[in-house]
C-alpha cells in the first residue's frame, strides 16, 4: 500500500507553487518522495518560493516562466527533460481571480484571467504530454474549482475560465488514455489562503466578513479549507494508486456541493 502512493523518483512540475495550494502540493509530493519543480513570472515570487522551499527542507528547482508563453514553456520543458528527465507529474495550478460585475468587467481582464487559467493549462500539458507519451505513463492534475460546476457573483471569467478547465481535463483524458496518461482534477472548495484573505477579514465592529459567514453556513464542515486538505487528494491522483482514474475532477469542498444549505430560522 505505502508503494502504491509513493512518489520516489518522480519528477513534479508545480506551476505556481510559490506558496497556498500549489506550494502545499509541493510539500506533499516532496514528503512523497518527488523532485519538486516550480515556476513564477516575476523575481519577487522566486525569492519567496526559494525562500519557502528553504524554511521546508526542500531541494526544489525553479524556473522564471510565464506559462502563457508557449515558446517560453517549451524551454522550460526541455531544460527540465535535460536536466531530470521526462516530467512524470504536471500540477496545473497557476491562476488568477478578478471580483468584478460582468457588465462592469474589461475585456481585457476577462481575456487575462482566462488566458492564465485556462489557456496556459493547456500549453503546459502540450508541451509534457509528448513525453509522458514516450516514457508510457504520466499524471496531470489541473486545479480546476467549484466554479467549474456554479456560478457566483463577480467571477464571470473565473467561472467560464474553470468550466473550460474541466472539460480540457476530460479531453486530455479522453485524447490520451490510451497513451496510459491520467489527467484529473482537483476542485478545492473556498481555501484559506492569501487569496480569499479579503473575503475572511474581521470587520470594523469584530464582526465576521458577511461572505465568511456565508461560506461557514453553506459549508457542512463548518469551516474555510486549508491548503493542507489538498495534499492528501493530490497525493492519490499523482501516484499508481489511481492509475484507473481518468477525467474526473474530486472536490475538496467540505461537502458545498452536496449541500442545498442551511433552512433559514
Amino acid at each position: 500500500m505505502e508503494k502504491m502512493f509513493s512518489l520516489e523518483g518522480k519528477v513534479a512540475l508545480i506551476t505556481g507553487a510559490v506558496y497556498g495550494i500549489g506550494f502545499a502540493i509541493a510539500k506533499a509530493f516532496a514528503a512523497a518522495g518527488a523532485k519538486i519543480i516550480y515556476n513564477a513570472n516575476t523575481k519577487e515570487a522566486l525569492e519567496m518560493g526559494a525562500q519557502n522551499y528553504k524554511e521546508a527542507g526542500i531541494d526544489a528547482d525553479s524556473y522564471f516562466c510565464d506559462v502563457t508563453d508557449e515558446e517560453g514553456v517549451k524551454a522550460m520543458v526541455a531544460d527540465i527533460e535535460k536536466k531530470y528527465g521526462t516530467v512524470d507529474i504536471l500540477v496545473n495550478n497557476a491562476g488568477i481571480i478578478r471580483r468584478t460585475p460582468m457588465t462592469e468587467m474589461d475585456v481585457k481582464d476577462f481575456r487575462l484571467v482566462v488566458d492564465i487559467d485556462l489557456v496556459a493549462p493547456f500549453i503546459v500539458s502540450k508541451a509534457v504530454i509528448p513525453g509522458m507519451i514516450k516514457k508510457g505513463h504520466g499524471k496531470i492534475i489541473n486545479i480546476c474549482s467549484m466554479m467549474s460546476e456554479l456560478g457566483r457573483e463577480t467571477v464571470s471569467a473565473y467561472a467560464a475560465a474553470k468550466g473550460g478547465l474541466k472539460m480540457l481535463t476530460r479531453n486530455i483524458c479522453s485524447e490520451y488514455g490510451e497513451a496510459n496518461i491520467q489527467c484529473n482534477g482537483i476542485g478545492p472548495g473556498y481555501i484559506a489562503t492569501p487569496q480569499t484573505a479579503p473575503l475572511r477579514e474581521i470587520q470594523p465592529d469584530g464582526s465576521r466578513h458577511p461572505f465568511d459567514q456565508f461560506i461557514i453556513a453553506k459549508t457542512p464542515a463548518g469551516r474555510w479549507g486549508t491548503p493542507e486538505d489538498l495534499m492528501g487528494p493530490a497525493v492519490f491522483l499523482a501516484s499508481d494508486a489511481s492509475n484507473f482514474v481518468n477525467g474526473h475532477v474530486l472536490y475538496v469542498d467540505g461537502g458545498i456541493l452536496a449541500y442545498i444549505g442551511k433552512q433559514p430560522q
